[in-house]
């Protein structure tokens, strides 16, 4: 486990070329990052294009890290809009949803997995519900942070977990009637 404090070392340490840093960096987020994605396509190669280009842009653009948020945030904002204009450039539409996971422990290199009548809820989730459900549930990430990640503001994070998880609520109530 990092610290903050070895994370900002790491940051200004690839400022400064040190390659050596940026392999801390991405061994520190590789793993929740690609989880992360893999909740937008059953493609692994596909997620693991956007996890390499987010990777690339940062190492690219790290000078321009300003340290106003954790670096997990902008890391992800970097993939998000490589995810999106993946799917802009290809108009392919966000629905595999075979990659959603649930924490079954405490470490992040476990085993994440949902049932298969939480997939289809979540499928029936529009895009930003589904990524504000998931960076708030599962990532832990707060609502200023995900507005940042977003480019919504906090209040509409806040509506989207509270409408997701009613959503959600319903549609397993009335999954559980039907069985």
């Amino acid at each position: 486990m990092h610290t903050i404090t070895d994370e900002q070392q790491w940051i200004k340490k690839t400022g400064e070329g040190d390659h050596r840093a940026f392999k801390k960096l991405y061994e520190a987020h590789v793993v929740s990052l690609f989880r992360f994605l893999r909740q937008y396509s059953e493609n692994t190669a596909q997620v693991e294009d956007w996890v390499q280009r987010a990777f690339i842009k940062a190492y690219h653009n790290i000078v321009s890290f300003k340290g106003t948020s954790r670096f997990s945030t902008w890391l992800f904002t970097i993939a998000l809009n490589e995810m999106k204009s993946d799917f802009r450039r290809t108009k392919s539409v966000i629905l595999s949803m075979d990659g959603f996971y649930e924490q079954r422990g405490e470490s992040e290199e476990e085993q994440f997995v949902w049932s298969d009548s939480m997939k289809v809820l979540l499928r029936e989730l529009d895009e930003q519900k589904r990524s504000v459900f998931l960076l708030f549930e599962v990532e832990g990430y707060s609502h200023a942070e995900i507005a940042s990640m977003l480019n919504i503001g906090e209040n509409a994070s806040r509506t989207l977990l509270c409408r997701a998880k009613q959503q959600l609520r319903t549609q397993w109530e009335c999954m559980e009637k039907a069985v």
